[in-house]
Order: C-alpha cells, then sequence, then structure tokens
C-alpha cells in the first residue's frame, strides 16, 4: 500500500464511504458513528492532511508516541493560529489512548486523551481517579473486554465487565462511558461477527441494567473489520491500515507471529 500523503484523503474518503454503507446497511445513524484514525504508522504531515479535511478523533496504541504526536499537531494548530487568526481547521482535536496502559503512565495519557478505551482493571481505574485534578471534568473510559478469551489479549472477561463498570461509577473522578473489545486478527469479516455481537449484548445489558444514559460508547471494529463491526453495532472505529498504510517495519517484517501477540509491538499491531 502506498504510503504517500497525497494518498491518505484518498484512502480517507473510501473509509469514510464505507462506514456510511455499513450504517446505512444496519440502521444505524450515521452522525452517531466516530471514526478514530488510528496514528501509529502515520507522519504528523499524513495527520494534518485529515485534519485540514475537518477530522477530529484520532488515536494512539503507543504513550510515548501518543504525547508526541498530539503535542506536535497542537503545535501547528498554535502556528496556524499566529499566521491566519481564525483557523480554517476543526474547533478541536479529540485524542484517544486505545493501546494497554500502564498504572505508571496514567497521569502523562491523562493529560492529553478525550477518552481512554483501554481500562481493564479494577487497580488502573483507581489509578486515574487518583490522578483526577480536583475541579477538572472527570477523566472519560471505556472498559475493555476481552470478549473473544484469546490468551495475549488484554481486558476483562466479560462475567466480570458489569461489575468492574459498577465499581467505576462510584469514583467521582472517573466517567465510564462505554466498553471497548478486539475481535480475533481475521481476513474473514464474518468470522468475528460473533465475538462483535456478544460485545454488544453485553454492553445492552449494562446500559440498561444501569440505566446511565451516558453509557453510550461501544468501540469495535479496526482496519480488517470495522464495517462488520458497525453492523454489529459498534458506534466507534479504530482506523489505522487502511487510512495510513503500513509502516516500513511491518512492510519489512510481514511474517506473523504464532501463539498471538507476544511482544508490545505485536499488541500494539492489533489496535488499528
Amino acid at each position: 500500500m502506498n504510503n504517500g500523503a497525497e494518498d491518505v484523503g484518498v484512502r480517507y474518503d473510501e473509509v469514510k464511504q464505507r462506514i456510511a454503507a455499513a450504517a446505512s446497511r444496519s440502521g444505524q445513524n450515521l452522525e452517531s458513528i466516530y471514526l478514530v484514525a488510528v496514528t501509529k504508522n502515520a507522519t504528523p504531515a499524513q495527520v494534518r492532511i485529515l485534519h485540514r479535511k475537518g477530522h477530529c478523533d484520532f488515536g494512539e496504541s503507543r504513550m510515548q508516541h501518543f504525547v508526541r504526536m498530539a503535542s506536535q499537531i497542537d503545535d501547528f494548530r498554535n502556528r496556524q493560529r499566529e499566521l491566519h487568526g481564525d483557523l480554517d481547521l476543526p474547533e478541536s482535536i479529540r485524542w484517544h489512548f486505545i493501546g494497554h496502559l500502564q498504572r505508571n503512565k496514567v497521569r502523562r495519557v491523562l493529560g492529553a486523551a478525550r477518552l481512554v478505551h483501554s481500562i481493564d482493571s479494577l487497580k488502573l481505574a483507581e489509578e486515574v481517579h487518583a490522578v483526577h485534578q480536583g475541579d477538572a471534568p472527570a477523566a472519560e473510559i471505556l472498559v475493555q473486554v476481552n470478549v473473544s478469551g484469546e490468551r495475549g489479549k488484554f481486558g476483562v472477561a466479560p462475567a466480570a465487565a458489569a461489575h468492574l463498570v459498577d465499581q467505576v461509577r462510584t469514583m467521582l473522578g472517573v466517567r465510564v462511558r462505554g466498553l471497548m473489545c478486539m475481535a480475533p486478527l481475521s481476513e474473514d469479516a464474518d468470522a468475528v461477527r460473533p465475538v462483535f455481537t456478544r460485545a454488544r449484548e453485553l454492553f445492552d445489558d449494562i446500559r440498561k441494567s444501569t440505566g446511565d444514559s451516558t453509557f453510550d460508547l461501544l468501540s469495535m471494529g479496526m482496519s480488517n473489520d470495522y464495517e462488520a463491526a458497525i453492523e454489529c453495532g459498534a458506534n466507534i472505529v479504530r482506523v489505522g491500515t487502511a487510512i495510513f498504510g503500513n509502516s516500513v517495519a511491518e512492510v519489512v517484517d510481514a511474517g506473523p507471529s504464532k501463539g498471538g501477540p507476544s511482544t508490545e509491538g505485536e499488541r500494539d499491531a492489533a489496535c488499528c
């Protein structure tokens, strides 16, 4: 796949068209579906192209890259404001952290993230609550659920998800907005539908039991299966490779690992 900056806009438009078609097939309101453009393989120039096209939601799975990219794009926005006054850009940019989050990295991530997709334990939620700053808005998070039960994937077991949501809802500094899941990597999108369907059922059950209207986000679907995810009820999809292409490392070393993701890099690769 050509990774040239000039091709990013074309691929982005194609992804948006596919999202619209999937929303139509499933009877979803297109305006309620958020595309998170995952920047793991992107350059700042490519991110700027999408932002100029009006895109607001970007995501990262690696903490250092996340903080650096968010800072670079903020600098770009500030320079544009200084040079041109009123920005011909969206009013804001929303950064999503979608990778595994270590407790000692929480403070840095919360400084830039609008939504953290990957809270998978009570201890991690408690750390988010602990670093919350007084009168600041509550940190918005999703509970990550390992619906497929795969070894090597993070996430709370489905049977424990509702209990974790209930515990997090008692924390004043944290607002749980929904669930996130990752389906097994597969070339056959239909093969992952049972995972997405189970995640949607779990989401609906928790939303009904809590009666919380702000529990309204279901993040599932990546470059190879985002259309199936939307058809199963996702309203956030995380798409990187289909927009930005493969990284140089992935092109050079395309051989699959055995036994599922075993390194941080491999787990990151499963996030877009």
